[in-house]
């Protein structure tokens, strides 16, 4: 827990943060004074930066230098957003999407909104798409386009549709794969994509008929049960970035954004607490990606949540800015696929 801080030392650490975020230089008491609190002598607010240094919201780089907010002041700076004076309340304008009218369209969206939030922050965009390990099952359909090839379709409870067509089918004729289909959702409908894996896990009863019929079939619907589609835009504008230009830094960065399943796990984590959600440096649990912040906002679909949305950037960013853009993005998103028709196999 960070000590609490009175009002002048509360003024002098959000006029610090404003002014690093807007030069990226160490911030000393004269710039304070002059462009920030002109109530205040240099020597007073030099006082209080020493003491808001030993409380752990600022650190100075080197002797004689001025002071640059920890992870610590950028967590207060966020917590306390609605008070500060600088707050515009309006998310700039990352583009509309298009009318979603159909399920390729909002695969099409979810695939365009990473280079949106990207281009509308100089970021790096991501999006996990549907569907969610915690969404309920309805059913699964089995849907014989040929004599070789076939489509399994995953309905949620919420009525999302995932289709993929099947590497290797049984012989069996379209009557049969629609009621392997069936059988397939009476064993596992109403449960979460999560229960399914567990129980699709432990070891097999070899005299249970639907596993020696669809042993194939099952393997190929665990893989899209853990599939999660995660896409991501602008990861080369971080390069941009001072914060980010050091080598070492960097290589941690890429490391972890090559690690897709790691940075899968991490935001499937974050989608779990709905709305809008910014972790901080030191805050990130993968260790590799300790030199950015990620701000992300959850996205619905029938009251429920699907996925999640975000930027990855540096510490030192515009954080009332981008979690307007990413806010708003979310929004956007969940009021379009709000407009999708699906157009559901029938069994």
């Amino acid at each position: 827990m960070t000590p609490a801080l009175d009002q002048r030392s509360r003024q002098v650490l959000l006029s610090v943060i404003a002014e690093y975020v807007e030069t990226g230089e160490p911030v000393g008491s004269r710039a304070i004074a002059r462009r920030h609190i002109r109530g205040l002598s240099p020597a007073t607010i030099r006082n209080a930066m020493a003491d808001l240094e030993e409380m752990g919201y600022l650190v100075q780089p080197h002797t004689s230098a001025g002071r640059v907010p920890t992870d610590a002041a950028y967590r207060f700076y966020v917590d306390h957003l609605q008070r500060v004076p600088w707050v515009t309340g309006q998310a700039p304008a990352v583009g509309q999407p298009t009318v979603v009218p159909h399920a390729e369209a909002a695969e099409r969206l979810m695939a365009e909104t990473p280079a949106r939030l990207s281009s509308g922050t100089h970021m790096m965009g991501v999006l996990l798409a549907p569907p969610l390990k915690h969404t309920a099952l309805d059913r699964i359909e089995l849907v014989a386009l040929d004599d070789e090839r076939a489509l399994a379709v995953l309905v949620t409870g919420t009525g999302w549709v995932t289709a993929r067509p099947l590497g290797s089918i049984p012989r069996a004729g379209a009557e049969e794969l629609r009621e392997m289909g069936r059988a397939l959702t009476r064993r596992f409908r109403g449960k979460t994509f999560q229960e399914i894996l567990d129980e699709l896990a432990r070891p097999v009863d070899p005299l249970d008929p639907l596993w020696t019929r669809s042993r194939n079939v099952l393997d190929e619907v665990v893989a899209m049960l853990r599939d999660r589609t995660l896409y991501i835009s602008g990861a080369t504008n971080m390069l941009d970035h001072p914060d980010l230009s050091e080598p070492a830094t960097l290589r941690s960065m890429l490391r972890a954004f090559e690690d897709k399943a790691r940075l899968v796990d991490l935001l499937s984590r974050m989608a779990e607490e709905q709305g809008l959600h910014v972790m901080i440096g030191g805050e990130n649990p993968v260790e590799d990606m300790r030199g950015c912040s990620l701000i992300t906002s959850t996205y619905s679909y029938r009251d429920q949540v699907l996925g999640v949305l975000g930027v990855v950037g540096p510490r030192r960013m515009p954080y009332t800015e981008v979690m307007s853009i990413v806010d708003e993005t979310a929004r956007i998103v969940s009021t379009s696929l709000s407009r999708v028709r699906q157009h559901l196999y029938l069994p």
